[in-house]
């Protein structure tokens, strides 16, 4: 299959996704509006998609009325062309622009005797999460690290199948965990997240996550992970055998 082709489908699993986990789905010619209340500090579950058409001029309105009265306005543009004509109005209406790496490979049975991570449910990861979290939001309100936190079990509803992946540490502790999300019947499966706790990287976490993630995908021929397309992680991605597929684009704004 064409790595065009595996882009439009990576970037239909994403849309699949955030509609079966949305509380309210709204859409609009060219997009949709993902909202969930409960998880009202989450950007990932109250955003606008755009996968088809869409004036860029138009998106900073519709974002304002969709996501009226959030303090956030996020927007996520699937294809690559639109997302790059979008950054120039945007930019100018006060959003900041990240351009994503979209990176896939089949997946893999692991090797004999290598260490695999172990599926995990939220109560066991929680406290690692909400650890990690305070310590990249110092400053937040403890409502919004509740939020980034509990939103995971909205992801439950996202794909068929859904795992949480954790590595203890040598104290038994949750040191580093990744989502993992799977279609078998269409073939295809998603990581996300993958977090080592500060205090614990360089220690083989990330690649034992890795490597868990491609052996439950085994039988998928396409898995795939999103990447800040200018960040480091890209390069240790291709080196575990992650090709590129393209880019997508993300906006997000804070009001005052």
């Amino acid at each position: 299959m064409s790595t065009t082709a595996d882009l439009r489908r990576t970037a239909d699993f994403r849309t699949s996704f955030a509609r079966r986990q949305a509380a309210r789905l709204t859409g609009f010619p060219g997009g949709f509006t993902v909202q969930d209340p409960e998880f009202a500090g989450s950007h990932e579950h109250n955003q606008v998609y755009v996968d088809g058409s869409v004036d860029p001029a138009e998106l900073p309105a519709l974002a304002d009325a969709a996501l009226a009265p959030l303090p956030h306005r996020r927007i996520t543009v699937l294809d690559d062309e639109l997302g790059r004509a979008c950054v120039p109005v945007l930019e100018a209406a006060g959003y900041t622009h990240e351009k994503e790496l979209v990176m896939a490979r089949p997946g893999v049975v692991a090797g004999p005797g290598l260490p695999l991570a172990e599926t995990v449910s939220l109560a066991e990861l929680r406290p690692a999460v909400a650890r990690q979290t305070r310590a990249w939001l110092p400053k937040a309100e403890q409502s919004m690290i509740d939020h980034l936190v509990e939103r995971r079990t909205a992801r439950l509803r996202g794909a068929d199948e859904v795992r949480f992946l954790a590595v203890r540490d040598e104290e038994h502790a949750v040191a580093a965990s990744a989502d993992v999300y799977l279609d078998r019947k269409q073939g295809i499966g998603q990581i996300e997240e993958v977090v080592t706790v500060e205090d614990r990287t360089r220690r083989g976490y990330a690649g034992t996550l890795l490597r868990t993630a491609l052996h439950l995908a085994a039988d998928c021929p396409l898995f795939f992970l999103v990447a800040d397309a200018d960040d480091w992680p890209r390069h240790w991605y291709a080196r575990l055998g992650f090709r590129k597929l393209g880019l997508t684009h993300s906006f997000s704004a804070t009001l005052d």
